[in-house]
């Protein structure tokens, strides 16, 4: 991040369906929490996550939370070619400008991320590290009343540190 660039609220940061409406976040967290998982598409380590992703996002679909990818770097186009299939079965937004991974501080993709609807965080881990993405996990289950998934399960990718989140 540069002087001259400044940190948004997460909740003014705008992403795009990817259908290519644009909305900020405030609008995303109206009814719900939300928990995201932030990916780069251009990079192999955020492909490797996204079975396991898709099962952490599941296991929190009948809470009170939204779930989304959150692909950051690409428009609706891009985020939608990188989902493939994943998008018809779950919300997956575009962050072309990388304004949501930076107005979260996250330096390093993929990442997890759980915000109340006030916009403030209720936890991030970073890169694949399934300690850190169990106590988000734990800390969104515990606010909502909701059974936290199992992390790591079987199946999972050895942890992997990631890639930076800024271009």
């Amino acid at each position: 991040m540069t002087d001259t660039e400044t940190v948004q609220n997460p909740g003014e940061v705008r992403l795009q369906s990817l259908e290519g409406t644009s909305r900020p976040v405030s609008e995303w967290l109206t009814t719900f929490h939300m928990a995201a998982v932030v990916l780069d598409p251009f990079t192999h380590e955020s492909s490797w996550i996204l079975d396991t992703a898709r099962r952490v996002l599941d296991a929190f679909s009948g809470a009170d939370v939204r779930v989304a990818f959150v692909v950051s770097g690409t428009d609706s186009a891009g985020a939608a070619s990188f989902m493939g299939p994943l998008a018809e079965s779950t919300l997956s937004l575009a962050d072309p400008d990388r304004g949501f991974a930076r107005s979260l501080g996250l330096m390093t993709l993929p990442a997890f991320v759980a915000i109340r609807q006030d916009g403030s965080t209720i936890g991030t881990a970073e890169g694949w590290d399934p300690e850190a993405w169990r106590k988000v996990a734990a800390a969104l289950a515990e606010l909502t009343a909701w059974t936290r998934p199992e992390i790591p399960a079987a199946g999972d990718p050895a942890p992997y540190a990631g890639t930076p989140a800024a271009s």
